[in-house]
């Protein structure tokens, strides 16, 4: 066998796609690596503020490891946007998986999806950084709003475009 070529076991998958200069197959599409993305930001937005803020008090004396209720507010500001942003993220995850999960179902792959699922990521780690790092007021909220307008046009579109290819395809 030549470099050139490509071993590719069973039945290739509609939308398999080679690199070229690897001519490896593709193991992942790109909202799959979108996927991937977004759930490591949402562990990384966990663990750099929430969980840093809630072990730095604690190892320092400051608050006791059973103090920490989901039902009362506590914190400082800085403290509860984490939070919110968090949430925010553990909210639209399943939506954008499902999206993702059902377009891989029907092996759809393309430019559009690629592109909207990099559009919405990008929105994501816009919102979220700017609900953390900027003080609520009109202007942090209509940027963090437009962030997830972004996010759902992104989705909405997808998701036709899923709903669209299936039905066609029945």
């Amino acid at each position: 066998m030549s470099s050139g070529e490509a071993i590719i076991v069973g039945k290739p998958r509609a939308g398999l796609r080679l690199h070229a200069e690897t001519t490896k197959a593709q193991v992942m599409t790109i909202p799959q690596w979108v996927l991937l993305g977004f759930a490591g930001w949402t562990l990384l937005i966990l663990c750099g503020t929430v969980g840093i803020y809630r072990w730095s008090m604690i190892l320092t004396g400051r608050a006791r490891v059973s103090e920490w209720r989901a039902d009362e507010i506590q914190g400082s500001e800085w403290y509860r946007r984490a939070m919110r942003a968090h949430m925010n993220c553990l909210e639209n995850l399943p939506v954008y998986a499902a999206i993702v999960l059902c377009a891989t179902a029907a092996e759809i792959t393309g430019a559009l999806l690629s592109g909207l699922s990099l559009a919405f990521l990008a929105a994501r780690l816009f919102q979220t950084t700017t609900h953390i790092f900027f003080e609520q007021t009109d202007r942090a909220a209509s940027v963090r709003f437009g962030f997830f307008f972004i996010q759902v046009v992104c989705m909405l579109i997808m998701a036709g475009r899923v709903a669209l290819f299936a039905a066609e395809h029945v």
